[in-house]
């Protein structure tokens, strides 16, 4: 018993000795600090770095700052600048590259300017130390490029000019942390400078030609291998980040070279993309967040003025600096305020470039331990404040920038994805597919069962394809086509996600089920799991049999809808179901929504009648109740989390719904994330072999054919 306790006692001693324990815990901050902090309406980013610091040595001390962290946090913090470099828009960065120049001389010159007096007078810091520390604050990291690639306006431009300066300011700052290294030392000679130009020049040409053809070549003679492609891209990552180091410069100048070279190679609507941008988003990233929280040490604040005064110099500062080239830039450029506050709030942050510079000062006994903590706060509040000011501004730019509005989209062909587990709902969730399904449209529906994977799947499976076959004969009576597919997985939900991805669904229809089990509390039910892990337009539906008896379609839009990405392709479904249940539409929405509205009709040239009612109070939402009837069917349009017309209190609507409409017919319709692209089922991740496949049987046919008639 004894040894059991002294087993138990040195797992749980502090810091963690266990790796699996280590990993385990944080999975699970990676996991859920983002979940918690975006319920109280912060950025899950700073979750990250504030989990970092209370599980930090500085903190609980639960797991220490060792190799195996070093190495997972410079994984994320070089997947932050690949792909910054791969969503670069390379043609709108040629059109604005000058004023990329611009703002990184800017963003390099406004903060060494007024940092280098407020060191040198003020703190009273060495020529050296000030210089350093000056050229630190001038430094900036994409910590918050996440959000920006969220919201879908990675390629706008103040955004663009923000990466492309950033690689210009982080540059100079480490070229001058390598003169500055040099200058101490004693080797700053003719010699220095002949071997550092040599050396960039050979790294730059290595990684923006040599990389690509090599690329090239590779996808090119390896088009199957999918998994080799995701290995050789990560694979050109390190090695460009392992020859600008060769070359004297950061790392992170070679990972985002990569995501240049490799940018025109990798499209983004390709599953490889996917593929990149989930591990780094999922993975990699979150553990180099973990990683700034756990270098923190707030209670450097209580060691004395000294410290707290240094401190708060060198963050207000920071701050300072960053806002004045922002505002300069908006300024010659005529950005909007929001643009303003999303380029500052973009550069503001500090973290990977500024840890070297101060480390690196650090280690040649330039820099004190003062300066090394007031860093660290530095870094806490900066990262601090630029998730809160980038989420709103680049929300705010959503909504007041003309060139960032969404575009009436192309309603490409619609493949529909009827996931079937209560047979009792199959004919009316069916039938609302039919109804919003385009006449011209050239695909079947696809009706879906998932079986999950256990001792009865086979017995399951054969169950399931004989309800699903009564699909093919109810669709049958109305002369359309169904596709049935019967599949087994894990669970119900992953199945239902890899199918509408393989079969590149565009929406996907499901009846309305809601649970109350702990867990579903927790992690949510299948219906939010879908919600959360697709990137299709999801119709939830809670319909009677008698959905042609409706009187009229009330649909429910929050403010700002219309700025959403799929706002004109579910908007046009319900325009058809209108048209073929021949009922009028009202919109409860904002007077700009319905503007919107109204544009897509006469562009869409659909002939239904539209009424409209101003309703603004999602606070209220049951005040609803004075505008429908039980003969009218509901639809409400809920954004994922993230969205621009996002809010918290929308979470509730489903249980408001089902507690209080029971009686009604509604759905609940969350818009598609992602542009529609026209192109993406023929892109090069689509499975050739298929059509191949489907030629090849079509030739064998002719010939058979061609056999037939020559022998009569």
């Amino acid at each position: 018993m004894d040894k059991v306790f002294e087993n138990f006692r040195h797992i749980f001693q502090t810091p963690f000795q266990s790796s699996v324990l280590v990993f385990a815990l944080i999975l699970f901050i990676i996991l859920l600090a983002p979940l918690l902090f975006r319920r109280i309406k912060i950025p899950g980013i700073i979750g990250l770095i504030l989990a970092g610091v209370i599980i930090g040595p500085h903190g609980l001390n639960l797991i220490a700052k060792n190799s195996a962290i070093d190495l997972f946090s410079t994984i994320g913090l070089l997947y932050i600048m690949f792909l910054a470099g791969l969503e670069l828009d390379l043609k709108g960065f040629s059109d604005y590259k000058h004023k990329s120049l611009v703002f990184g001389f800017f963003t390099f010159m406004a903060p060494l300017l007024i940092g280098y007096p407020v060191c040198r007078y003020l703190l009273e810091f060495s020529f050296e130390t000030s210089f350093l520390v000056s050229s630190m604050f001038a430094t900036h990291t994409l910590v918050t490029y996440p959000i920006v690639s969220r919201l879908g306006i990675s390629r706008n431009e103040a955004v663009g000019i923000t990466v492309g300066g950033t690689m210009l300011t982080d540059t100079a700052v480490l070229i001058i942390l390598a003169i500055i290294s040099g200058s101490v030392s004693g080797e700053i000679t003719l010699n220095f400078w002949i071997k550092f130009s040599i050396s960039v020049l050979l790294f730059l040409s290595i990684v923006l030609v040599l990389i690509p053809k090599l690329a090239t070549w590779f996808f090119r003679n390896f088009e199957g291998e999918k998994n080799s492609h995701f290995i050789f891209v990560l694979a050109m990552v390190f090695l460009a980040a392992f020859l600008s180091e060769l070359a004297g410069l950061e790392p992170i100048i070679g990972a985002f070279a990569a995501g240049i070279a490799l940018n025109r190679l990798i499209p983004h609507t390709s599953s490889l993309m996917n593929r990149l941008e989930f591990v780094g988003n999922s993975l990699f990233i979150p553990f180099f967040l973990i990683s700034v929280g756990m270098l923190i040490n707030l209670s450097v604040l209580l060691e004395g003025p000294h410290a707290l005064i240094i401190a708060a110099t060198l963050t207000i500062v920071a701050l300072i600096g960053k806002y004045i080239a922002a505002w300069l830039t908006a300024t010659i450029f005529n950005y909007s305020k929001a643009n303003r506050n999303l380029i500052f709030g973009l550069s503001s942050s500090h973290a990977a470039a500024t840890i070297a510079v101060i480390m690196v000062g650090f280690r040649i006994g330039i820099v004190d331990t003062n300066i090394l903590n007031g860093t660290i706060v530095l870094i806490l509040v900066t990262c601090l404040v630029a998730s809160f000011v980038t989420e709103h501004s680049a929300k705010k730019v959503l909504i007041t920038d003309k060139f960032n509005a969404p575009v009436l989209e192309s309603i490409r062909d619609q493949k529909i994805l009827v996931p079937i587990y209560n047979p009792n709902n199959m004919e009316r969730l069916l039938d609302l597919a039919i109804a919003i399904k385009n006449p011209k449209n050239r695909f079947p529906i696809v009706s879906l069962s998932v079986v999950e994977d256990d001792l009865e799947a086979k017995h399951k499976l054969v169950e399931a394809k004989k309800m699903l076959e009564r699909a093919i004969v109810h669709a049958a009576a109305v002369d359309q086509d169904v596709e049935i597919i019967s599949t087994i997985s894990q669970n119900v939900p992953s199945g239902i996600k890899r199918v509408a991805t393989e079969i590149f669904a565009t929406e996907i229809i499901i009846g309305f089920a809601l649970k109350s089990q702990f867990t579903d509390i927790l992690f949510g039910n299948l219906i939010k799991y879908i919600v959360e892990n697709t990137t299709q337009a999801v119709w939830v539906c809670s319909i009677s049999p008698h959905l042609s008896q409706r009187k009229k379609i009330v649909v429910i839009c929050p403010r700002y809808a219309d700025r959403e990405y799929g706002f004109n392709l579910w908007l046009d479904r319900v325009f058809r179901l209108s048209a073929t249940l021949k009922v009028p539409c009202e919109f409860l929405s904002t007077p700009q929504t319905f503007q919107r509205v109204k544009e897509y009709q006469q562009t869409s040239k659909i002939a239904i009648t539209l009424q409209h009612v101003e309703f603004t109070d999602w606070n209220n939402f049951m005040e609803i109740s004075a505008y429908i009837e039980p003969s009218d069917l509901v639809i409400i349009s809920l954004p994922r989390n993230g969205g621009i017309s996002y809010k918290i209190n929308q979470e509730g609507i489903p249980r408001l719904m089902a507690r209080n409409f029971e009686n009604y017919d509604f759905i609940l319709i969350y818009p598609n994330e992602v542009e529609e692209n026209p192109e993406m089922m023929f892109t090069d991740d689509f499975e050739k072999s298929l059509i191949d496949e489907g030629l090849n049987k079509l030739s064998n046919k002719a010939r058979s054919l061609t056999g037939i008639f020559r022998k009569k």
